[in-house]
C-alpha cells in the first residue's frame, strides 16, 4: 500500500511512531479503507529500526474512534472485510500505546484495549455497540476483554452495550492511566520514554510471552464464528435493521429474528 494514506496519519519522531485515525468529523469512525490503512501502517512498524514504540490515536479531542462507520456498515461493508488489525497489534514486536482523547466505542474500544497500554483523557468514554446496531463482533476481540476485566464485566460491556467513563475503566483495569486532556500528550510521552530506555529485545520476548497466553482465543477467524452461529447474517435483514435504526435515531425492532 502507498505511504500516502487517505484516512490516517503516519509519523515517526525520536523513535516514536504515531498512527492517527484522521476522520474527526465522523468521530474517527472507520471504513474498510481506514482498516486497511491501519493494518498496513502497523505492519510497517515491525522491522523499522527507527521505531521503538508505537502510539495509536485519533485526531482531535472528541474521539479515539467511534468504531465502524454505521453508514458504511449499512451498505454491507462489514460483510466484505476481515478484521486483522487487532492481531497485528498483538503480534507487533514493539510496545503499542493507545492514546485515547475521547470516545472509544465499538471497534474503537477493542482497538484501545488490545494495545499493550491504554492512556485516556478524563472525558473519554468506552463501550460496545454491537447488539444495539446489529454489528456481530466475535472471536478474540470479545474473548480478550474477559482476560483483562473478567468474564462478568466483559459480558456486561459487550452484551448490554453500556458506556463507561474513564475512571471506571481504570478501576476495572481496562486502561492504565487517566489524565486531564491538556496533560494527555505529556503522559503518553512519559510512558514512551520509559519504554525507550529499556531493552528492546526483552520487551519483544515479553510481548511474545503474553501472545502465548492468548493463543487459545486467537485461532478462529471472526467471520467463521458468525457464519457458524448465525449463517448468512449479513443477508437476512437483522444487521440492516440495526444500522437503519441507528441512522434513523429510533429503537431497532429485532423481534423477527428471536
Amino acid at each position: 500500500m502507498s505511504n500516502d494514506y487517505k484516512d490516517i496519519l503516519f509519523a515517526i519522531k525520536d523513535y516514536v511512531c504515531t498512527i492517527t485515525i484522521n476522520r474527526p468529523k465522523s468521530l474517527n469512525a472507520f471504513t474498510g479503507d481506514t482498516i486497511a490503512e491501519l493494518e498496513d501502517a502497523v505492519l510497517r512498524t515491525y522491522d523499522d529500526n527507527s521505531i521503538g514504540v508505537v502510539v495509536l490515536t485519533g485526531a482531535g479531542d472528541r474521539a479515539f474512534s467511534a468504531g465502524g462507520d454505521v453508514k458504511w456498515e449499512a451498505d454491507g461493508g462489514l460483510d466484505a472485510i476481515e478484521w486483522h488489525l487487532g492481531r497485528y497489534v498483538v503480534d507487533c514486536p514493539k510496545p503499542v500505546i493507545a492514546r485515547v482523547p475521547g470516545y472509544a466505542i465499538g471497534g474503537g474500544n477493542h482497538l484501545a484495549y488490545v494495545c499493550d497500554f491504554t492512556i485516556a483523557a478524563e472525558h473519554a468514554r468506552f463501550g460496545q455497540t454491537g447488539p444495539r446496531v446489529g454489528s456481530p463482533a466475535s472471536g478474540y476481540p470479545v474473548s480478550h476483554s474477559a482476560n483483562i476485566i473478567g468474564h462478568k464485566r466483559a459480558r456486561e460491556m459487550w452484551m448490554l452495550t453500556r458506556q463507561y467513563n474513564a475512571q471506571q475503566m481504570l478501576d476495572w483495569g481496562l486502561i492504565n492511566a487517566v489524565v486531564p486532556m491538556q496533560e494527555l500528550d505529556a503522559e503518553v510521552d512519559r510512558w514512551c520514554q520509559e519504554l525507550l530506555a529499556l531493552s528492546p529485545s526483552c520487551l519483544k520476548v515479553l510481548k511474545a510471552s503474553f501472545r502465548i497466553h492468548m493463543e487459545p482465543i486467537m485461532g478462529d477467524r471472526m467471520a467463521d464464528i458468525v457464519d457458524r452461529i448465525a449463517p448468512n447474517y449479513h443477508q437476512r435483514g437483522e444487521q440492516q435493521e440495526g444500522a437503519a435504526a441507528f441512522l434513523e435515531k429510533r429503537l431497532p425492532d429485532f423481534s423477527p429474528w428471536r
